[in-house]
């Protein structure tokens, strides 16, 4: 597994642990972590701490810009439409995602960040295959039904 989605994979656990759902993100420029995110909509009770979304924020703030041009973000699980907004807004130049959504999300994700809509940025959307990145949200999932 590649060392980022590794990283992005560990702030996943950590959301779980803290009972959020298991997702994490991390934002790569020249080969570096600059920011980490994790989901944290439960603890905050506010809707858009997903993980991109803070790690966007922490991203900005550390690059002193909104331009995130030639980042790239690693997330365990392929984001949804907000997410895929904040990318774009961004200028994140790659997506990579370990699980893919098994919903509707995954196809505007998809028009979201390629090549549908006629935008004047645009992302690389590069799905990894991670089966730890399935299997830590189906546990997930499966743990809470049975609840």
């Amino acid at each position: 597994m590649n060392v980022f989605m590794e990283e992005a994979l560990k702030l996943a656990q950590k959301a779980q642990k803290n009972g959020e759902v298991p997702i994490g993100a991390v934002i790569v420029k020249d080969d570096k972590i600059i920011s980490k995110g994790y989901n944290k909509r439960q603890r905050t009770q506010n809707a858009i701490n997903h993980a991109e979304i803070i790690a966007i924020q922490k991203a900005c703030k550390k690059l002193n810009s909104w331009r995130l041009d030639d980042c790239d973000i690693y997330v365990t699980l392929e984001p949804c439409p907000m997410c895929a907004g904040a990318i774009l807004n961004a200028r994140i130049k790659n997506v990579y995602y370990g699980a893919k959504q098994n919903n509707d999300d995954s196809k505007l994700c998809e028009a979201i960040l390629g090549n549908s809509l006629p935008l004047n940025h645009k992302a690389n959307i590069i799905n990894l295959n991670s089966e730890e990145c399935s299997k830590i949200l189906s546990n997930f999932f499966s743990s809470k039904r049975k609840n």
